[in-house]
């Protein structure tokens, strides 16, 4: 039988080390490295969500005290960049200029293990940046904070549900040692680390049910429409469809909450 506190102390190496890899922030030295941990990791790539929502919110909130709401936006989106090295950002502009510059399989794998950003890959992270700063700035300043603890970790459930579903493309790769196949045990894991911050936003009032179900949905939509672009492609996904797949999805979830603060259209 396993030992309850011995089982605690794994969980909490499993999310240290989610942090090291997705993050640069530093981990305590007791947690120690073992490759077949890296493999279970990633259930606890949501729980990273929240801290880094947690971070960025606090940039905002020191921000907005002394600066206007969108420049205290820009500076949380900042600090989330750099929290996480644009890792997922980069990710994103790889797949912009693989999806837009390949024509075959191959050609798409190519293209996205280069290094080098392309007109499909600036373009592409220029709007995306764009979109996101434009939408939280829009956003009443009292809920931007609660907004960053659902989307964050929400998009990464939706790149976290491409590990459950699909199989990964490449025969190696940085993203693959933790993208081995996930039981849905740990995609159960990883669905609660990112559904209770929207819970709480709901018993809390802070919005009202309809638009974090339709934030939930939105995420799920974009999981699954990017998912059938890879499989269609790729054949599966890499490390760079996890970072696309995470970011319209931030997005995505971003734009359905500030729906549900615009007024009504009338047509007549």
């Amino acid at each position: 039988m396993t030992n309850p506190v011995s089982a605690a102390v794994h969980q909490c190496r499993l999310f240290f080390i989610a942090l090291q890899f997705f993050t640069r922030l530093p981990i305590p030295r007791w947690v120690g490295f073992e490759p077949a941990w890296l493999q279970h990791a990633s259930r606890y790539f949501p729980l990273v969500g929240v801290l880094v929502a947690a971070i960025s919110g606090a940039v905002y909130l020191l921000a907005s005290w002394l600066l206007p709401s969108a420049m205290a936006v820009l500076l949380a989106v900042a600090a989330g960049i750099y929290l996480t090295g644009a890792f997922h950002e980069d990710g994103f502009a790889d797949m912009c200029d693989g999806f837009g510059g390949g024509l075959t399989r191959e050609r798409v794998l190519e293209i996205m293990k280069d290094s080098r950003i392309g007109a499909y890959g600036a373009i592409g992270i220029i709007c995306l940046l764009a979109i996101k700063c434009a939408a939280l700035a829009s956003l009443p300043p009292a809920t931007v904070v609660a907004t960053l603890f659902i989307a964050h970790p929400l998009s990464r459930l939706a790149a976290v549900s491409l590990i459950w579903a699909m199989d990964y493309a490449r025969d190696e790769g940085k993203a693959k040692p933790m993208a081995q196949e996930m039981t849905t045990g740990e995609f159960i894991i990883a669905a609660t680390c990112a559904l209770l911050p929207a819970i709480a936003c709901g018993v809390l009032g802070i919005f009202d049910w309809a638009a974090l179900v339709f934030a939930i949905v939105v995420a799920a939509a974009v999981a699954f429409w990017l998912g059938r672009k890879c499989q269609r492609r790729l054949q599966g996904y890499t490390g760079d469809c996890l970072g696309a797949v995470q970011q319209v999805a931030e997005v995505a979830i971003y734009l359905a909450i500030l729906s549900s603060f615009q007024p009504p259209l009338r047509l007549y």
